[in-house]
């Protein structure tokens, strides 16, 4: 059932987007693809695969020394046969179009091939972390409706006490929590013959996110057979994905970024999708697996590269013709020891879970540094004043970052499912409000200030955490930094540091007298970062940077009227006094 208008216009999207490499005006112009039946899976992938026995996946675990423990490489084409048995399999064991599948599976070729079997079958995916706790899971099953789950069976035992009446997959040698799970293994003897009940709608439900909640509870995101596969066009383009390119994204499975950069990016521009599974994160290993495997495009979310700057870069010599990173904002002095180590510029982008990338840094353009970049093909961004609603238009502009929706964003979500409230919120005066803040200059360049409920006034001055964190990574100390108001009877408020130290370096009055000293020569008065603290920051499973937790702990140390009292390992550019002006 292989829709053929359905593939000639993705595919000519696809090959526009390609050809305009460099030329972000053109991009934009692309042909975009509105067939009203589309099955990613079966009109794109499978049309691709065919008879493709170039390499679309290869899986490799290291040992904690780097050693290569397993590798697994699949053709495109085995990996439409493998993906047509298990949605044969599923289909028997009664998953049906709309049935709700949760994925909680790590960086295995099980993940690759249930993903692709659901969306055949018309299933709604929700893809879960391997993190999660068993409450996490209670949660995304009642709320998710779950009515399938694939899990890892060493996980097993995460649902024991989960109720319901929902089928149970286990993947691996049996356990003790998972027995009288389903052994995944049987699909392997499935004949392979694999018809679609029916046809997919572009509109049907296709993936369920579960937000990684930096302020608030999860929310449940909606794509579609549309908003994703084709949104995610967009994300091509941006990272400079070719075909026959080899692609390392460093990321866990349970997260749009997952989806973004080691599902369908790099399989729309059909890259080789390479996995580098360590037991801990080690970047020597890393970067022995990249040089050994010739890597092309490397994608990882800032805290990696802020790991992977701490080595000799220079010292590997891979075949890298993209760099980039996202998840949060890169900071400029990792961009330019990067570019000092590898002659490659790292590119910065900026997209959420509720959609594909909007705006980014593509390769042939000019890249102002410290700037997300331009809008991607398929998006128009509007920046909106938060008190009057309106869009805030020419250069020097800043506000709430938006899209219009009569813009038809790309890769929108088609909403918070089951929560009318946050979806009138999210939608609010005609515009998509992603919550983030940003600055438009006079070529329009966009560039990240913080989150609507990060940025803090010091002073009555507004303060962008962001910016002086990025000050603040130039330090050779400093590995990591989360910058947050700390209650000031005298300024309101006042900026803190929370510091995650480079190896070598000591918690102690010596390092902080250091970095106040350097911040200060580095900043504004007003913007002075006054008070430090060494600490290991809190982070969702994604790895994003929980401020809010830290604010909630400035207001516990420091709110009260009382004397304040200090962190344990807290300093004040008070207790420097020959060294404040």
């Amino acid at each position: 059932m292989v829709d053929s208008r359905a593939y000639e216009e993705f595919r000519t999207a696809r090959d526009h987007l390609l050809e305009h490499r460099g030329d972000l005006d053109g991009a934009r112009d692309f042909p975009r693809p509105r067939a009203e039946r589309f099955n990613w899976a079966l009109d794109w992938f499978d049309r691709e695969a065919a008879g493709n026995e170039a390499i679309g996946l290869r899986v490799v675990d290291l040992d904690a020394d780097g050693a290569t423990l397993a590798e697994t490489a699949l053709s495109f084409a085995e990996l439409s046969r493998r993906s047509d048995r298990v949605a044969g399999w599923l289909d028997g064991l009664g998953v049906r179009r709309g049935d709700h599948v949760l994925l909680l599976l790590g960086n295995q070729v099980e993940l690759w091939e249930t993903m692709l079997a659901a969306i055949k079958l018309g299933a709604v995916v929700i893809p879960a972390s391997t993190l999660l706790s068993p409450d996490d899971l209670a949660d995304r099953v009642d709320r998710g409706a779950v009515r399938h789950v694939v899990a890892q069976s060493t996980l097993a035992e995460r649902f024991a006490g989960i109720g319901g009446d929902w089928t149970r997959i286990a993947v691996g040698a049996a356990t003790e929590g998972s027995a009288g799970w389903l052994d995944y293994a049987d699909a392997d003897r499935h004949s392979g013959a694999f018809r679609p009940r029916g046809e997919t709608l572009a509109e049907d439900p296709m993936l369920l996110y579960f937000t990684s909640g930096t302020t608030s509870s999860p929310k449940l995101v909606q794509h579609t057979h549309r908003s994703y596969p084709v949104g995610h066009l967009s994300t091509m383009y941006w990272i400079g994905l070719r075909p026959g390119d080899v692609h390392l994204n460093v990321s866990s499975p349970g997260w749009a970024k997952h989806a973004w950069s080691n599902f369908f990016a790099p399989w729309n521009a059909g890259a080789e999708i390479l996995i580098v599974n360590q037991p801990r994160f080690a970047a020597k290993p890393l970067l022995d697996a990249m040089v050994r495997h010739g890597v092309t495009s490397f994608c990882a979310p800032p805290t990696v590269w802020r790991m992977l700057v701490l080595e000799d870069l220079a010292q590997w010599k891979v075949p890298l013709r993209e760099l980039v990173g996202a998840g949060e904002p890169l900071n400029p002095e990792v961009i330019e020891r990067v570019r000092d180590a590898w002659g490659i510029l790292l590119r910065d982008g900026f997209g959420q879970t509720e959609t594909t990338a909007q705006i980014g840094n593509p390769p042939g353009l000019r890249v102002k540094p410290g700037s997300m970049g331009l809008p991607l093909p398929g998006y128009r961004i509007a920046l909106v004043d938060p008190l009057t609603g309106a869009e805030v238009t020419g250069s020097g502009a800043e506000g709430e970052l938006c899209l219009p929706l009569d813009s038809e964003p790309l890769g929108l979500m088609t909403g918070y499912q089951d929560d009318p409230a946050r979806q009138a919120e999210a939608t609010a005066g005609g515009f998509y409000h992603t919550g983030d803040v940003a600055f438009r200059d006079d070529d329009g360049y966009i560039t990240y200030v913080g989150r609507t409920d990060d940025v803090f006034k010091s002073s009555d001055y507004r303060i962008s955490p962001f910016e002086l964190e990025s000050v603040l990574v130039e330090h050779p100390a400093v590995a990591e930094a989360a910058v947050v108001p700390s209650p000031d009877p005298v300024r309101l408020s006042v900026p803190k540091a929370y510091l995650v130290l480079a190896p070598g370096h000591r918690p102690d009055a010596d390092t902080a007298r250091s970095v106040l000293a350097f911040a200060r020569e580095r900043l504004a008065p007003y913007k002075r970062v006054r008070r430090v603290e060494f600490a290991e920051l809190p982070k969702t499973v994604s790895g994003k940077i929980r401020r809010v937790e830290l604010r909630g702990r400035e207001h516990e140390l420091h709110g009260g009227p009382e004397a304040p009292t200090r962190g344990p390992a807290e300093f004040w550019e008070q207790d420097f006094p020959r060294e404040t002006p």
